[in-house]
């Protein structure tokens, strides 16, 4: 990697802004069921994550592109991350619940987009070094699930929003420390040819795949914690069934920069997909059975892991320069966000006939879908262009 690229500060910044996911993720709607909401209710707040996403990386993103000082806007966005996120530390009524709720993911999913454009920047063509950065996010995530589940064990979920506090205001520091890369330009790539770009079949095929995987994890982000609780398990399990596989996704981001230099990203993307299918259907299945599920997290290195660097690496290819911010807003706004509403939602309708089993095979059909949709559209026609 090029002594150029600010690698502590790049790395801070996934370190302390995934720290935070890792408490929001598992816990969160733990900490929604201790201030006494249902399962329905839960399933609207944890839908209010994803929907947040549908709006805020484009806006964020085409508001740092248009500025004349980009940084700026992420640093904005993560102060008022924080100051959102206080509301929580407050004993709010139940209906004062969903505007905090929009508020505070709405910053709080507006800033990833744009760092991760700030750190394409530096890495320029040696973008299949990104793991290395990344997988501090990971190493993040991995110590707070480890460790909130652990201090929660016995603890009610209310205190949450105190633990994650400090990961906030560390986020606000890191944002301070990060600028984009000196040879980044306001002219780099033409916003006008932007969805010319989307429009090409490959592309297109590309957000859809990725939307099918965010619509599987539907089941997964939003009751895995309630369904594993469900059969039984403690906390401090949870917190070992939430960690493994982000142990798994720590090695992938190591090693994956060996594949790209190798084959096309297309492929990777195509085993991610498969392994969630698997994954889903054998958590649908076998909840019930502890070795089973800890198998079945592993695969949320390539399900996860290897999936986000493959979509990196691609929109790195389709959308170079000053295009890439909007590249990212699209792909959070659109698969994660719009996909990641759907999932909740569906999730949270399907969930009463037998208790999740029926919603994870749901998330196992839209991972299969995706996978189908990346193979013929994408990476067969690459394959038969390889072959004239």
């Amino acid at each position: 990697m090029n002594d150029a690229v600010p690698v502590a500060r790049l790395s801070s910044y996934y370190l302390f802004y995934y720290a935070a996911l890792g408490a929001f993720t598992p816990y969160w709607s733990l900490f929604l069921t201790a201030r006494g909401m249902s399962v329905t209710a839960i399933s609207v707040m944890m839908g209010i994550w994803y929907a947040t996403r549908i709006v805020a990386p484009t806006t964020w993103t085409s508001i740092a592109a248009a500025s004349r000082d980009p940084i700026r806007w992420l640093r904005i966005g993560s102060v008022l991350t924080l100051v959102t996120f206080c509301a929580f530390l407050l004993p709010l009524p139940q209906p004062w619940m969903y505007p905090a709720m929009v508020v505070f993911c709405f910053f709080y999913n507006a800033v990833m987009p744009q760092f991760e454009s700030i750190t394409l920047t530096h890495l320029g063509n040696d973008s299949h070094r990104y793991g290395m950065i990344r997988v501090w996010g990971s190493l993040g995530f991995i110590a707070v699930v480890m460790g909130f589940g652990w201090f929660l064990e016995g603890r009610s979920a209310g205190v949450l929003p105190w633990l994650m506090l400090p990961l906030f205001a560390l986020l606000v520091a890191s944002s301070f420390a990060n600028r984009y890369a000196r040879d980044f330009h306001r002219a780099d790539g033409d916003a006008s040819g932007f969805w010319q770009i989307v429009r090409k079949p490959q592309v297109l095929a590309f957000f859809l795949a990725a939307f099918m995987e965010q619509l599987s994890f539907g089941p997964y982000y939003t009751f895995f914690s309630v369904y594993m609780d469900h059969h039984g398990y403690a906390t401090s399990t949870l917190g070992l069934l939430w960690t493994i596989g982000v142990v798994f996704e720590v090695a992938v981001f190591f090693t994956i920069g060996r594949f790209f230099r190798r084959y096309d990203a297309s492929w990777m993307l195509l085993i991610a997909l498969l392994s969630s299918t698997v994954r889903w259907t054998v958590t649908a299945l076998f909840p019930q059975h502890l070795g089973v599920m800890l198998i079945a997290q592993t695969a949320h290195a390539l399900g996860f892991a290897a999936f986000f660097a493959a979509a990196m690496q691609m929109l790195a290819t389709y959308f170079p320069g000053r295009l890439n911010g909007h590249g990212q807003g699209l792909l959070y706004g659109f698969s994660s966000g719009v996909g990641g509403v759907l999932g909740a939602l569906i999730a949270g309708q399907l969930w009463g006939i037998d208790n999740g089993r029926t919603a994870f095979l749901a998330g196992a059909g839209f991972a299969a879908a995706g996978a189908l949709l990346c193979f013929f559209a994408i990476s067969l026609p690459l394959l038969r262009g390889k072959r004239r």
